[in-house]
């Protein structure tokens, strides 16, 4: 039978050795006998045993050994601390006065301060994390001035040149940046059509340059770009897309003082009826408009901007037809008879381009320069590229501020808003000239100018 210590007193804790419960653990594990009979002779509890034998096996005799219980850290006393607190004070305004002595640049150290960082970390009496982190120093920074003084003898090569620039700030970094960024991901072997931080990276590398995501973030946001939902745009299909545009562009440039260029359009038909739109509402009521409604009229108007002057020509018609547009002429060449020549730019329409209409322009050209206007020229948009005309944008800021959130009561009403609208209009730009596009009226939420990369219809106002 295996002895075990006999302890001094009944209320004093048994204290087994190591020695011993490593032997009773491996005598359970002979199968000799049962483990309750191993554990009533040596009269130890059965829960000592599986748990003698659980730390054995895990990690040997080594565990079943008692810990001591560790001691305290002791604490330092208020002396101490503030005796401490003043050599940090003392070594702080010793390394600024040290700077401002030296002179350099507030941001970058030179050899000389760093040199300085070295040996005041070294005869402080102080832990070299401590002073570090008093006079500002990363520790990072200070073990690799030391590490490089060591090897060189020197700390020429971990100071920044006076031409250094930050790698957000190189023109190389941002053109691969972009030039990457621009490409589609398959064409780095990345199975997405849209780019993430750590792939736009990875290909930034696969390109020859190694650029952190933090710095690739900052140059993509620095040039301002952001994260947006693409939407879909108003696009042509006409074939001569790319002539009709040039012609309108080279007009505009050359365009001379006796030359008008107009943008013709028409807007409507609308219904005269309580419109829906945006406005202030207060707390607890909600603003509602009738699904179905008796309209006290219809409107159609027909509109012409010149674009050197910003002034609009507009009357309202019954029809969108030939004679309209007829109409509309003689109006431009009574109003501006003072120029040599006008072109006209309109959509596609099928009376804007009506065989009538180019008689009567041709029959009109041909009088007399004495009894006659001036010279037309048409100067017709691409196909399907209502989106260019000029007066669209125009049509878009009536519609937003005489149309939306109407509620006129009748036709006459109606017509008297828009007659006003584009007075003040007029006369606002008879005050202040400008032409078409480097002035927007107020509440014009697109601009008017004749651009290819510009939507002058606006659907959100129509």
């Amino acid at each position: 039978m295996l002895e075990w210590k006999m302890p001094r007193s009944k209320k004093s804790r048994r204290l087994h050795t190591a020695e011993f419960k490593a032997a009773i653990v491996i005598a359970g594990l002979g199968n000799t006998c049962t483990v309750t009979e191993l554990c009533k002779r040596n009269r130890i509890p059965v829960s000592s045993y599986y748990n003698w034998r659980k730390r054995f096996i895990l990690a040997g005799t080594n565990a079943l050994t008692r810990t001591e219980q560790s001691q305290s850290k002791p604490v330092p006393s208020d002396s101490a601390v503030k005796l401490k607190n003043l050599e940090l004070f003392a070594l702080e305004a010793r390394f600024l006065n040290s700077r401002k002595a030296l002179n350099t640049f507030p941001n970058r150290m030179s050899e000389a301060e760093k040199l300085l960082v070295i040996q005041l970390v070294r005869s402080s009496k102080i832990s070299d994390r401590a002073t570090l982190k008093r006079i500002g120093v990363p520790r990072s920074s200070y073990y690799r001035w030391v590490r490089k003084l060591r090897e060189t003898g020197t700390l020429k090569t971990c100071v920044r040149t006076s031409d250094y620039r930050s790698i957000t700030q190189r023109e190389d970094v941002k053109e691969l940046v972009f030039q990457v960024l621009h490409a589609p991901p398959s064409d780095f072997g990345f199975n997405r059509t849209t780019w993430k931080l750590n792939e736009l990276q990875e290909a930034i590398k696969q390109s020859g340059m190694q650029v952190g995501r933090h710095s690739i973030r900052r140059i993509v946001k620095e040039a301002g770009y952001r994260w947006l939902k693409a939407r879909k745009v108003l696009t042509s299909n006409d074939p001569d897309y790319r002539q009709k545009l040039s012609d309108i562009q080279k007009i505009l440039r050359v365009l001379g003082e006796k030359e008008g260029f107009f943008s013709i359009d028409e807007y409507g038909p609308f219904a005269v009826k309580q419109r829906q739109g945006k406005k202030l509402v207060p707390p607890g009521e909600t603003f509602t408009v009738p699904q179905f409604q008796k309209s006290k009229g219809a409107l159609i108007m027909t509109a012409a901007l010149e674009l050197s002057s910003n002034q609009v020509t507009h009357f309202y018609s019954k029809k969108k037809n030939t004679e309209e547009m007829i109409k509309l002429l003689e109006l431009l060449r009574v109003k501006y008879h003072h120029l040599d020549r006008i072109f006209l730019s309109w959509d596609a329409a099928s009376w804007h381009v009506s065989k009538k209409l180019i008689e009567n322009i041709e029959q009109e050209n041909s009088r007399p320069k004495n009894s006659r206007g001036p010279t037309v020229v048409l100067a017709p948009l691409p196909a399907g590229a209502q989106f260019l005309n000029v007066i669209e944008a125009v049509f878009s800021g009536m519609s937003r501020a005489i149309i939306h959130n109407s509620n006129y009561a009748t036709k006459g009403e109606a017509k008297a808003a828009i007659d006003r609208y584009f007075h003040d209009r007029n006369q606002y730009f008879l005050e202040h000239p400008k032409r078409a596009g480097n002035k927007i009226w107020g509440k014009e939420p697109s601009s008017t100018e004749f651009s290819d990369s510009n939507n002058c219809k606006d659907p959100r106002y129509r």
